[in-house]
């Protein structure tokens, strides 16, 4: 029984991969799977093995997965390899830029101190080229200088792979992060000084499967997964939908509205937004941000956020974005950040930009897929 239920999962889970069709509205692929207990050992099998589909892309090619960590809520990250031999960092895996770097040896700020530092001179594959990188996030910069050498994430292997060594990361905001660097998903356009994105280079190279990578991003500390060159169905329910990209440079898309109760109450007429794995909130103008506030019952407290009664999420209302005319849904439980009893908000104002950001609060709720290959974006509800 548990021989044929665990090739039923096979057969199941292939030809969802392959026809892009959902799973029954039932139980997910994942759930039956850890019900009958061969999640883990279906996941150990599977997770590296191209399929023949796949191998029409050449014996390089791979479907790859990256295990995230899920900090606090607000940093989802995980471990890439750089130089020969290879040195450890943890990254946050950004959407929202398009630039791959580190801390160097090269840096003595508080920041670099704390984090795990690249060395050239221990690499045989480092090749310099002492142009200089200057990246300002929304919060936090670098300074530093550009390089080559072999990076490795997960089980893809990237000869040549320019990055950025940082000599300065002034300020606090790395200082006491959990990551070391940042790898950027975003398009070539958002590359500061044209260095090629990591991902870009996979598909030049022929190194994923397909052209596209997927997010999905749990509650949990562990669980949360960036699969490269394929979608998988076990992380959501129901069907993907697909949104064309507006603007190749963030993964930017036209959103129609903002609803509470079938009311508009924010993007009133149509807005821009983003997906943005790198940020934790959901962000939009001042003025629509603090509609939304005062209809969820939110107050301003220190430090920018707002304040949520615990006790009031019961009778809170669901906001409802609508992007190319489908729902989705944030009820209470996605929008209230919960923390030893306190509570605040998930939306977060960012002055008089009308463009909106849908990071964490939005991408835990739905599997999100950024599918290079047809410049589209593909969304639905995560497990």
């Amino acid at each position: 029984m548990r021989v044929l239920l665990f090739l039923l999962a096979v057969i199941a889970i292939s030809e969802c991969a392959f026809r892009r069709i959902p799973l029954t509205k039932g139980k997910t692929l994942r759930k039956v799977l850890k019900e009958h207990g061969l999640l883990e050992s279906f996941l150990k099998s599977h997770k590296y093995s191209p399929s023949s589909k796949y191998q029409l892309y050449g014996e390089a090619a791979k479907v790859t997965d990256e295990p995230l960590t899920n900090y606090l809520d607000s940093q989802y990250f995980g471990k890439i390899y750089i130089g020969t031999p290879p040195q450890e960092f943890t990254v946050v895996f950004d959407t929202g830029s398009s630039n791959l770097w580190v801390p160097s040896v090269y840096c003595n700020s508080d920041a670099c101190q704390n984090h795990h530092r690249f060395n050239p001179a221990s690499s045989t594959t480092f090749r310099s080229t002492q142009e200089p990188l200057s990246i300002q996030y929304g919060t936090g910069s670098m300074e530093g200088v550009l390089g080559y050498d072999t990076v490795t994430v997960s089980q893809i292997v990237v000869p040549d792979q320019i990055f950025g060594l940082s000599t300065q990361e002034p300020g606090e905001i790395f200082t006491y992060s959990e990551f070391d660097g940042i790898l950027g998903l975003g398009y070539p356009s958002l590359a500061e000084d044209q260095a090629t994105p990591v991902f870009d280079n996979m598909m030049n190279k022929n190194l994923v499967a397909q052209d596209l990578f997927s997010v999905y991003m749990s509650r949990d500390s562990q669980g949360s997964m960036l699969i490269l060159g394929a979608i998988d169905p076990s992380y959501y329910t129901g069907s993907l939908h697909w949104v064309p990209v507006t603007e190749q440079g963030y993964w930017q898309f036209s959103v129609d509205s903002i609803t509470v109760n079938g009311q508009v109450v924010a993007c009133e007429g149509g807005c821009q937004a983003i997906l943005d794995t790198g940020t934790s909130l959901l962000v939009g103008p001042s003025y629509d941000i603090a509609n939304i506030q005062s209809i969820i019952g939110a107050t301003q407290g220190q430090y920018g956020e707002y304040d949520i009664n615990c006790s009031n999420l019961s009778s809170m209302p669901t906001v409802v974005v609508h992007i190319n005319g489908r729902q989705y849904p944030l009820p209470p439980s996605a929008y209230t950040n919960q923390d030893q009893g306190l509570c605040s908000s998930g939306f977060q104002s960012e002055g008089s930009d009308q463009l909106w950001i849908l990071g964490d609060v939005f991408i835990r709720e739905y599997y999100s897929v950024f599918d290079r290959g047809n410049n589209r974006v593909g969304l639905a509800t995560a497990v």
